[in-house]
């Protein structure tokens, strides 16, 4: 065989084990694959041959196997019971044996074919090691040293694998050298074809409630948990902290003695300012905290749109958005609730303008007088549809209303709403609203005839919408939060009712 010492051998392969941490039988068999592909360049790339390496004194074995047949086709693959015999004396027809080759010389040209195979299997069997390791730790905060950048990502040396901090994944303004130690919170791992990506991040609302957890022995223990988290890395962040145990304060533990824990986090996020509050079941007395240091004078929840109407004072409401519209952004984040900030003269314009514009609706729909529009709208009414899905008897519980009033009201709500269906069908046919839009069940035809209008006119356009699109949004311009009108806002559409209707469309489109 080769002229390599047999121990010498094992002793290598014992130390690329050691070294790449992997099995050692990996390399064992990444030898015998190697040793098998330069023998085949000797022998003839027909032979189907064998290599074993006996893992005790290194002696290495090349063979081919052979199947024992009566008429030889195949010299390469087929041998005749009589030959057989010679090299197994209980060999029969149909039997697989191990027909032994000679000793083995390399030559350069299958040396380097071999050491090939031997590097490409270890650096699969380490791929795959580092992939196995590293995808059970996701949401994990690992210690790194800064290797090189690529392109503005950060290439961090783990030890026993390389992680990336994607540019859009870094604290900004933050500058990092090679050889800077960084910590760093595994968002990601994924099995690519250059190998196991360990997607790394320093800007994951999670990498600070990781920190927090290695800071504060009362959140590892789990007799403090973190609720919600929100970040603007590098500026500013909120985080929502809750306790059973009564006799501990939540957010008193997270600041630490004279802020030691708390300082120790900033320190770690560049000097990222961070609120710490206590966290609330009750969605109205979380957003008047997660919108610390502003005073809130009222809250007005709205579950079913997933909105939070905010009051302030004049003097407070620079606070209560913050800069850039940054207070509100991260109040909203924690709470999961859309947030809306108020002042009071606001509020009060908003309520009376609601008001009229409701009156001015029943009005001009019923042909009543604006004493009767008012009442309706003060026990709480704000469309004719509302007023038809009600009881009579509810009606007739409204002081001043008897039979006849509500029988009357109800005839002119449903002609009316039978009008404007006729109407609406009219528009639609204007419009050219393709058909498998009119079919799709969740809109209705004053909807449609508001899609048409934005030139929405089939399901492919209404199917590439968002939600956001349908109900309206907020969005932060010259340090105040302004809103985007929805295409169906007037409808009062509920967030998930605008999911359910976007999703519904785009699987109907795509079957």
């Amino acid at each position: 065989m080769v002229s390599a010492n047999k121990i010498e051998i094992l002793r290598i392969a014992e130390t690329v084990a050691q070294e790449k941490m992997i099995d050692k039988q990996i390399v064992i068999s990444a030898l015998e694959e190697a040793i098998a592909k330069a023998a085949k360049s000797s022998y003839g790339e027909e032979n189907e041959v064998i290599v074993e390496i006996n893992l005790e004194n290194g002696d290495i074995s090349i063979s081919r196997k052979m199947l024992v047949v009566e008429d030889v086709k195949n010299k390469f693959l087929e041998i005749n019971l009589k030959s057989a015999k010679k090299i197994n004396g209980a060999a029969q027809i149909g039997d697989e044996l191990l027909d032994p080759l000679p000793p083995l010389d390399f030559g350069r040209i299958a040396a380097q074919s071999a050491k090939q195979v031997i590097n490409s299997k270890v650096r699969e069997a380490e791929r795959e090691r580092q992939f196995n390791e590293y995808k059970d730790r996701v949401g994990e905060i690992v210690n790194g040293i800064v290797k090189r950048s690529e392109f503005g990502n950060i290439i961090l040396d783990l030890g026993k694998a390389e992680g990336v901090i994607r540019k859009d994944q870094t604290i900004p303004r933050e500058s990092l050298r090679n050889g800077d130690r960084v910590r760093a919170y595994i968002y990601d791992v994924r099995s690519e074809l250059k190998g196991p990506q360990i997607f790394l991040s320093r800007s994951h609302p999670q990498f600070m409630a990781m920190l927090f957890k290695q800071e504060v022995p009362e959140i590892y223990d789990g007799i403090i948990s973190i609720k919600s988290v929100a970040r603007d890395p590098g500026s500013r962040a909120k985080i929502a902290v809750f306790t059973e145990d009564g006799s501990i304060d939540p957010v008193g533990a997270c600041v630490g003695m004279r802020g030691s824990r708390v300082q120790a986090v900033v320190n770690e996020l560049q000097g990222e300012k961070i609120d710490i509050i206590n966290w609330s079941d009750n969605v109205a007395n979380l957003a008047i905290s997660s919108l610390s240091p502003a005073e809130v004078l009222k809250v007005v929840l709205d579950e079913d749109q997933n909105k939070i109407e905010v009051v302030v004072s004049e003097e407070h409401l620079s606070l209560a958005i913050g800069r850039r519209g940054q207070n509100v952004k991260l109040a909203t984040e924690l709470t999961g609730y859309e947030i809306d900030i108020l002042t009071e003269d606001e509020e009060s314009s908003k309520r009376q303008e609601d008001f009229s514009n409701k009156t001015d609706i029943f009005v001009s729909s019923l042909d009543v007088d604006e004493t009767l529009a008012q009442l309706l709208v003060s026990e709480g009414f704000g469309s004719i549809d509302e007023l038809t899905e009600t009881e009579e008897s509810e009606l007739l519980a409204i002081e001043g209303f008897d039979e006849e009033i509500v029988s009357e009201l109800l005839d002119r709500a449903k002609k009316y709403l039978s009008e404007k269906d006729t109407e609406n069908k009219v528009k639609i046919e204007n419009l050219k609203i393709a058909d498998d839009l009119i079919e799709f069940n969740l809109l209705s035809k004053a909807m449609l005839v508001k899609l048409g209008e934005s030139n929405i006119k089939t399901l492919e356009d209404f199917a590439g919408l968002t939600t956001d699109e349908l109900i309206g949004y907020f969005e932060d311009k010259a340090d105040k939060s302004s809103k985007v009108a929805g295409l169906l806002e007037e409808f009062n559409i509920t967030k998930d009712e605008g999911d359910q209707m976007i999703m519904e469309a785009r699987k109907i489109w795509l079957e």
